[in-house]
């Protein structure tokens, strides 16, 4: 994780270092800023991204082949290695940057077909053209906007805001030049695969498999790590991993930190425990009230720059975990994120016939880039500590879309057991009653999303809503209309009010 700021036409040094301020937190360990005619480019790191023995190599990165070819970069590469052996490059400081630059440098636009396991948002320029993209399910966030003939990118919303009210998301699976024309270079896939094979006993093997080697590509442990543990399969499984990762590099008797955090004895807190002591951890919890949660709630929509309730509530507990582990010394934080996209696993998708589920599950990924990744991103990044999900991989995406949709939402009599072919993956490995633990959202399972609904309710007149409503068509509840007054407070009810992605219920 890191922060990228960008002004292209007749950039201010000082409009350039106010936007740049804004997203300090991004990266406090290390940054830079160059600029050469028309351009300016500033860039920050965490030490767990770079900002240390980083040795002569100036920030932002350039290429050794062309000093004034720079690049701003966020995000992470599964496939790395794969790459660097083809094109030649070494390990060391910035490795994927230099990478960037080496694929830009010999296939101009068509580098990005080369990152099918990698998520990133990135410019690169030598003063002259400019190169932006953003990775095709949108889990790094950029933004841009335009100011005096000046065309402005940034990470994060709060830094456009700065300079103009102008302000718009760059579009997932695009890339763009200093005109601000964007081109598409990806897109969700319209009808399935076809299907790889039915063999059960394989399948389980290849899921297990690619999990385990997504792991492998991004972890490493160079920084202090720890684990998030909800006691849903989709933590467990990364608990699991890294736990067994852990021990291989540092002795069987080492112990990987886990944080569960609840409000009380919540689902989250009992069942992470049990998952704790399956796998021995350092476990770690945090209990919260509903008084702490308000506090924090402007907070956690200035970072997370939304007023969607379903990712508020998640985000408020995402937010206060990730505090405390950083306040542990937590550098690196591992995530669960991803499970329920890659394998179907929201439970509003039983509702829809098997032959609907690939069409409903690539809306449901279509959401992402403006609600589920924002959460992902910023209740870490504000805190200063880098988050890594693995179940969020190219290699697995695509090798879970040939698989057959029965295996996904596997029928039950009435019901549907969502997830199915991931939980029997690991059916043996983790406790029965996680492994098929039902669905809940990280609000659910941690107990915010039944307090903060029923306090607005309580707080906010029907009067309230209605009259908000008749003005703002996008206000659905009376809990979205109080997180809607804190982000207008920061960023105006304009064109940033339209870049926040609406879940599909409350």
């Amino acid at each position: 994780m890191s922060g990228l700021v960008t002004a292209c036409g007749k950039p201010d040094i000082g409009k350039v270092n106010a936007m740049f301020q804004r997203i300090k937190h991004r990266g406090p360990d290390a940054s830079g800023v160059f600029e050469r005619d028309g351009i300016i480019m500033a860039q920050n790191y965490l030490e767990a991204d770079g900002g240390t023995g980083r040795g002569d190599i100036k920030i932002p990165v350039s290429s050794p082949r062309n000093p004034n070819l720079r690049i701003c970069y966020d995000g992470q590469m599964g496939n790395w290695d794969e790459l660097a052996r083809s094109q030649g490059i070494s390990d060391g400081p910035f490795r994927e940057e230099r990478l960037l630059l080496d694929l830009y440098r010999h296939y101009g636009p068509g580098m990005l077909q080369h990152l099918n396991d990698a998520i990133f948002a990135f410019v690169i320029s030598d003063g002259d053209e400019l190169f932006a993209a953003r990775d095709l399910l949108g889990i790094k966030t950029l933004f841009y906007g335009w100011k005096d003939h000046t065309l402005y990118f940034a990470s994060e919303l709060k830094s456009i805001i700065e300079v103009t009210e102008e302000v718009y998301e760059f579009p997932p699976g695009h890339y763009g030049d200093r005109r601000g024309r964007l081109t598409p270079f990806a897109q969700l896939p319209k009808a399935p695969p076809e299907v790889l094979h039915t063999d059960l006993h394989k399948m389980t093997d290849d899921i297990r498999a690619k999990i385990r080697e997504s792991l492998r590509n991004r972890v490493d442990f160079r920084f202090i790590t720890g684990s998030l543990l909800s006691g849903g399969i989709d933590s467990s499984v990364i608990a699991l991993l890294a736990s067994e990762a852990y021990r291989e590099k540092y002795g069987k008797d080492a112990r990987l930190k886990t944080f569960a955090l609840g409000v009380g004895e919540s689902a989250d807190i009992w069942n992470a425990r049990v998952m704790a002591r399956h796998i021995d951890s350092d476990h770690h919890e945090v209990m919260v009230d509903l008084n702490q949660a308000l506090e924090v709630l402007p907070e956690v929509i200035y970072y997370l720059e939304s007023f969607d309730p379903s990712l508020v509530r998640s985000a408020v507990s995402n937010f206060l975990i990730s505090r405390y582990a950083g306040e542990q010394g937590i550098q690196v934080l591992l995530s669960g994120e991803g499970g329920d996209e890659v394998f179907c696993g929201y439970t509003y998708l039983k509702n829809f016939p098997l032959e609907e589920l690939f069409a409903r599950q690539m809306e449901c990924i279509g959401f992402l880039h403006n609600n589920a990744a924002l959460r992902l991103d910023r209740m870490n990044q504000c805190n200063s500590v880098r988050v890594v999900a693995p179940l969020i991989s190219g290699e697995l995406f695509s090798y879970s879309l040939a698989i057959p949709p029965e295996y996904k939402q596997k029928p039950d009599g009435e019901d549907k057991s969502e997830k199915w072919i991931f939980r029997k993956a690991y059916e043996g490995l983790l406790p029965e009653s996680l492994v098929w633990r039902l669905k809940q959202e990280f609000s659910q399972g941690s107990g915010t999303a039944s307090l903060l609904p029923a306090h607005f309710e309580e707080a906010i007149t029907d009067g309230e809503l209605a009259e908000a409503q008749a003005e703002y068509t996008m206000v659905r509840s009376k809990e979205e209309l109080y997180y809607f007054r804190i982000f207008t407070e920061h960023f105006g009810a304009g064109r940033a009010a339209e870049t926040v992605g609406q879940w599909i219920c409350l």
